[in-house]
């Protein structure tokens, strides 16, 4: 398991606005799609805790994350899974206890992330296409490792490409709370 505190900042966007950034980046032919499979407990334990439980594939790789909020960022601990585990477990829930959640957990809602990044200044940019249950949304990420100079470029970024800041909700509570319609 490995672990890392995750500084991001981020805000919803147009579709043009995507279309536009992803023209301006040279990154049309750089689009990644990475889904996302969703865990929590019947009583939505993870989310009430606001502690999220996925399964990220990308390509041919699958990884088990936990990302709990913390007084700055998040912070994540990771473990890569083979494909048959990840399956086996996305297909039948598990014993989130191999990541330090004692409880059982069962898949409650994907979402598939269209994504493009960067390099940008002190830290990473990400364009983000999102589809879950007929709903289409698209956003920017910033990474970065220190907290007041990323709030400072992410500003400076959003201002200098006349994009209003628009909050964005996390896209495992997207996933969650349209899963059903």
């Amino acid at each position: 398991m490995y672990i890392n505190k995750e500084i991001e900042f981020k805000t919803f966007i147009s579709e043009e606005q995507y279309n536009s950034l992803i023209k301006e980046f040279e990154l049309d032919n750089n689009i990644f799609a990475q889904t996302n499979h969703y865990f929590d407990t019947d009583d939505c334990k993870l989310l009430n805790e606001q502690t999220v439980l996925r399964i990220r594939q990308k390509g041919t790789n699958y990884k088990l994350t936990k990302k709990t909020r913390a007084l700055v960022g998040a912070d994540e601990a990771h473990i890569l899974i083979s494909k048959d585990k990840a399956t086996e477990m996305i297909n039948n829930g598990f014993n989130a206890d191999i990541i330090g959640i004692p409880c059982d957990v069962k898949k409650i809602a994907e979402l598939t992330t269209y994504r493009a990044s960067a390099p940008y200044k002190s830290g990473t940019i990400f364009f983000d296409k999102s589809v879950y249950y007929g709903k289409v949304d698209y956003e920017i990420e910033y990474e970065v490792d220190n907290v007041a100079e990323g709030r400072k470029i992410f500003k400076d970024f959003l201002d200098s490409h006349n994009i209003q800041y628009k909050e964005s909700i996390r896209k495992s509570k997207r996933a969650f709370d349209n899963r059903n319609n």
